[in-house]
Parts: structure tokens; C-alpha cells; sequence
């Protein structure tokens, strides 16, 4: 008798475990990178909604560190219109199996399945179960208390839980969103100082060559400064080998290894920078209003470094994580006697599954969000600030077919006035 029951219990666990299998968790464990579709502002890369298009052709992300770079997308107006599609969440759905924020839950999701099975097995032991032809069993070792919790205990907990976790998701945005306007001044200042640059530079006595040269000089530097400020904020074994490359690639060799051999990488490209906006002909006050997009250059970068050396408060974090963890392994002893409709309560391991990768997933977005710099696409902003430096400083005045006005008597000084003092040999009245 005892062993035909224990061939009954068997058979309930192997069912228990086939429901695991259609719920798929199976598909959270890590596999490899096959190949990725998501954006990466490259070529052969589309945006990260398009991997959602296709079912057939699913984007498989690696788990952990390695999908982060994976993460970096740039919507255009294509994008946003299939990002607001009406079938929006069929794709999504589709690609479930496949996500790499459910990828990493893996191991917490299997423990609490696994927690559920032997709820399950240790209760039919104990208490009696049903086998397959629906005849109900005693327990075979009556005496075990059963496995169970109230309810209630979940119910009372579960408003501090979700205090927690949307306190944890805000606060993680809020740091990604910061790091990301960071990034939009970046962009916004550096057009804005070259085009200073380029309009209020003083032709008089200046070779056009001179002037090409000189606004040359100011965009790389310019662009020098984001580029060191993105390998600051970035892993060395990322991104160490294409920013020399890079560097060497586009500045002179001296300043480009000056820059390289910096303890502070940034600042001395803000240094380079600011030398070469002093050099440029120009009055002290078109100068100084220069100069004042460096300081907002340097704020920036100061703004970035808190983000990227204080996390979250670590015993917040972690309270966190005992919390929901404690919460969700003692989640199936409280959810037990609610499946009792059930097939020996076997509907609670999918559930609880299901339930898992929900909470397990909005804690695991807040730490992915936490640090935002390897998810920003970073490189793809440094490219178009040198595309858009360079051909700022290509332009000149007049090119648009418009002749310049001459300048007006009581604004020759500061167009001209303190060239005129310098070329005459006396300093200019500061």
C-alpha cells in the first residue's frame, strides 16, 4: 500500500512539474546569444520594438551584464509610431520567453516553483491526496503538521512591500533620468559653444586657413571632452581600447596621449578646451560667454560621477531584497489552501511562477536602472556631437548668399577694438 501511494506521489510531483514546464519558466534560463536585434544605433541593428515585430524572429538576449549594452536604444519617428502600435502587446507577450530582465530572475523564480512542488508533495504526504482516477488518499505520515500560513499575514504585508518597490523603481528613474538630461545638456552646449565660437570670432587680419584651424581645433576639443567624460563613466574593459583609438584617430598625437595619460581624464579634456577657446580672437565678453558653457560641461560631468559613486542607500537595497524574497519563498505556504479546487493544489506552482517574475521583475528593473550610464547609448551621443561640431565650424558668415552687415559704430570695440590694442602693442582696458 505504502508503495503504491508513493508511486501516486511521485506521479503528482511529475505533474506538478510538467505544469512548471508549460509555464514556461524553463524559458528563463540563460542561453546563449544567438544573435540580437536590438538597437544599437548601428546598421545591422533595428530598434528594440522591431525584435517584437516578428515573432518568428524573437531577439534572445544574454542574461546578466552582457544585455546591458543591448539596452542602448535611440527612437526616431518610425519607432515611437510601432512603439504605440494597437498590437503592441500580442508582440510583447510573444517575446516573453525571451526577455533578459526575466532571464536574470531565474534562479529566484525556480526556488520559489520549487518551494510551491514540495509544499505540494509534503502535504499530500502528510494530509492526504488525490490520484489519478480521483480517489482520494489519507496522509501516510499523519502526524507532520501541515504546511500552511494565513493568508491574512500576505494581506497585511503586501502595502509595505509595494511602498518599497515603487519607492525603489522611482528612485532608480529619477537617476536615469538625470544622467540622461546630463547627456541632453552635453548635446545642447556643445552646438551652442561652437556656434559662439564660429560667430563671434574676429576675421580682422586673420587668414581664412588661420580661422578654418582655429574653429577646428575648438570643435575636436570639444568633442575630446564628451568622449573622455563617456570612457569616465564606463567600464574600462568596454571601452578603453576604442577611446585610444578614437583619440588617436582624430587629435593631434601629443594632446590625444596628454588626455590618455590624465588621472582625470575629462578635466584635461576641459582644459584643452578652455586653452583653445582663449586663443581665439574674439572680445573677453564673447569669450567669457563662451567659457560659460565649460562650467555647465564640468556640472554636468560632477552631477554624473554622484550618480555613478552613490548608489542607493545599500541598507535600503538590501532590506529590500530579504523582504521580498522572505516574502515570495513563504508566498506558496499562504497560497495553498486557495488552489484547493485544484488537482492536489497543483495550480499553485505556475501561479506562483507567474507571481514571482511580476514582483521579482519590478525589483530587478530598479537595480538594472540604478546605474544608468551602460544602458544610455553614450557612444551614439558622442558621434553626433563631432558630426555636429564639424559642420557647425564649416559654416562661415555669408555662405548663405546673405552679405553681412557692417558692423555699427558703437559696437567696432567689441568686434574689433581689442585686436586693434593688441596689434598696436598695449594691453585692452578690462
Amino acid at each position: 500500500m505504502i508503495s503504491r501511494r508513493t508511486c501516486l506521489l511521485a506521479a503528482a510531483a511529475a505533474a506538478a512539474s510538467l505544469a512548471l514546464g508549460s509555464a514556461g519558466v524553463e524559458a528563463f534560463a540563460p542561453q546563449p546569444n544567438v544573435r540580437s536585434v536590438t538597437k544599437l544605433n548601428n546598421e545591422i541593428s533595428p530598434t528594440g520594438f522591431d525584435s517584437f515585430r516578428d515573432v518568428k524572429d524573437i531577439t534572445n538576449l544574454p542574461d546578466g551584464e552582457e544585455q546591458r549594452k543591448y539596452r542602448r536604444t535611440v527612437y526616431t519617428h518610425d519607432d515611437w509610431k510601432k512603439h504605440r502600435s494597437q498590437d503592441r502587446f500580442f508582440y510583447y507577450l510573444a517575446a516573453i520567453f525571451s526577455s533578459g530582465v526575466y532571464k536574470n530572475l531565474f534562479r529566484e523564480v525556480s526556488l520559489v516553483t520549487f518551494i510551491a512542488t514540495m509544499v505540494i508533495v509534503y502535504n499530500g504526504i502528510t494530509h492526504g491526496y488525490t490520484d489519478l482516477d480521483g480517489v482520494k488518499h489519507t496522509g501516510i505520515i499523519e502526524f507532520l503538521p501541515k504546511l500552511a500560513l494565513p493568508l491574512n499575514v500576505f494581506t497585511v504585508t503586501s502595502p509595505s512591500l509595494g511602498l518599497l518597490l515603487v519607492f525603489r523603481t522611482n528612485t532608480s528613474y529619477k537617476r536615469w533620468d538625470e544622467a540622461r538630461k546630463n547627456w541632453g545638456m552635453n548635446i545642447n552646449h556643445t552646438r551652442d559653444l561652437v556656434r559662439m565660437a564660429n560667430t563671434f570670432y574676429d576675421t580682422n587680419g586673420i587668414s581664412p586657413e588661420k580661422r578654418a584651424d582655429d574653429l577646428n581645433h575648438v570643435a575636436l576639443c570639444t568633442w575630446a571632452f564628451v568622449r573622455a567624460m563617456k570612457r569616465h563613466l564606463s567600464p574600462e574593459e568596454e571601452d578603453e581600447a576604442e577611446f585610444r583609438a578614437e583619440l588617436y584617430e582624430k587629435l593631434p598625437p601629443q594632446q590625444a596621449e596628454k588626455i590618455i595619460a590624465a588621472a582625470h581624464r575629462p578635466n584635461r579634456a576641459l582644459q584643452d578646451l578652455s586653452f583653445a577657446i582663449n586663443d581665439l580672437p574674439m572680445h573677453f565678453v564673447r569669450k567669457n560667454e563662451v567659457h560659460s558653457a565649460v562650467t555647465i560641461f564640468e556640472d554636468n560631468l560632477g552631477s554624473s560621477e554622484r550618480l555613478l559613486t552613490s548608489p542607493v542607500p545599500l541598507f535600503y537595497s538590501r532590506h529590500l531584497a530579504r523582504f521580498l524574497a522572505i516574502w515570495m519563498f513563504l508566498l506558496p505556504l499562504g497560497m495553498y489552501d486557495a488552489f484547493s479546487s485544484s488537482w492536489n493544489h497543483t495550480a499553485l506552482i505556475p501561479s506562483m511562477a507567474v507571481i514571482s517574475i511580476m514582483l521579482f521583475g519590478i525589483e530587478e528593473i530598479g537595480t538594472q536602472l540604478e546605474e544608468p550610464f551602460t544602458v544610455l547609448p553614450m557612444q551614439a551621443f558622442c558621434d553626433k556631437i563631432y558630426n555636429w561640431c564639424m559642420e557647425i565650424m564649416s559654416w562661415s558668415p555669408g555662405d548663405n548668399g546673405r552679405a553681412m552687415k557692417p558692423v555699427k559704430a558703437e559696437h567696432v570695440y567689441f568686434t574689433e577694438g581689442e585686436a586693434n590694442e593688441y596689434a598696436n602693442g598695449a594691453p585692452p582696458a578690462y
